[in-house]
């Protein structure tokens, strides 16, 4: 049995696969670009002080002038605003997880009239845009005292997030064969400790990536927090009302305090997102 070499490939198709693997490290070195040159762009005017943000021209190189941050983390309202998005944002993702989690799971092991249009309607939630449910959603959080609050301010966004979450929580299920459970069944587990002890540990990264799209959604929101906050805002609503005015260092400032938390939180997560898609941890 011979064994091919490069030599014996035929030229046109050696061609079409080098084509192919610069097609794939070109489109891989524009996307990663596309995210990470506004995260350093913003990070060094961040880092800079007014004069080297409002001059010209721009070295690309921070002066780790941390002026323009102490004195935004300093105004008053920043770090109470701040508090608030992380409350909102944990609430957001325990009550979104804590419903589309078993919605999902019921959605894949069990049958019961009306499941196909239960599952549309859940993803046809998302067609009711937000600022048409406003003015109905802070009259109903006025009547009943949830008006101004974290928690009322968690209970919007979470609606903005189940959707989301059972989707992804059924496709998740889906993808663990039922035989597992009904093994561990005849182990002597009922349904629920089937599930805690079989299911849970295999759709745990799953669930983790659900919670953290949850979390996102939550601390990126400002309409509803605009709308429905007054005297605790989250950091978007404070960002949107306190800095629409401000100097651009400032605003840089507070562009650094609202995305960093958030790309912090996503890191420390990472091994979940990475067990996900199969990726080996390290």
């Amino acid at each position: 049995m011979t064994v091919a070499t490069a030599a014996d490939v035929p030229r046109p198709v050696a061609e079409i696969n080098a084509a192919g693997r610069f097609l794939f490290i070109a489109g891989t070195a524009m996307l990663c670009a596309w995210v990470l040159v506004p995260i350093y762009l913003l990070v060094v005017n961040t880092l800079s002080s007014p004069q080297e943000v409002s001059g010209f021209p721009k070295t690309g190189v921070p002066s780790f002038d941390f002026g323009s941050l102490q004195f935004f983390l300093g105004f008053s309202g920043v770090v109470k605003a701040l508090w608030n998005s992380v409350v909102v944002a944990v609430l957001t993702m325990i009550l979104s997880i804590g419903i589309g989690a078993p919605a999902g799971y019921a959605l894949t092991r069990f049958e019961f009239p009306g499941k196909a249009t239960f599952r549309m309607l859940v993803l046809m939630t998302r067609a009711f845009p937000l600022p048409l449910l406003a003015l109905p959603l802070a009259i109903m959080f006025i009547r009943v005292g949830l008006d101004d609050t974290v928690f009322g301010l968690a209970l919007v966004h979470t609606t903005l997030a189940i959707p989301f979450a059972v989707l992804i929580t059924f496709s998740i299920f889906s993808g663990i064969p039922v035989e597992l459970e009904e093994a561990a069944w005849t182990l002597g587990c009922n349904r629920l400790q089937a599930f805690h002890k079989v299911v849970l540990p295999l759709v745990l990264p799953g669930i983790t990536a659900s919670a953290i799209f949850a979390f996102t959604i939550s601390w990126n929101e400002v309409f509803a927090a605009s709308v429905l906050t007054v005297e605790n805002r989250t950091l978007t609503a404070f960002l949107l009302q306190s800095l629409s005015v401000s100097p651009m260092h400032l605003k840089f400032a507070g562009g650094a305090a609202l995305v960093l938390p958030a790309l912090i939180f996503i890191f420390a997560v990472r091994k979940y997102l990475f067990a996900m898609w199969g990726i080996a941890n390290r």
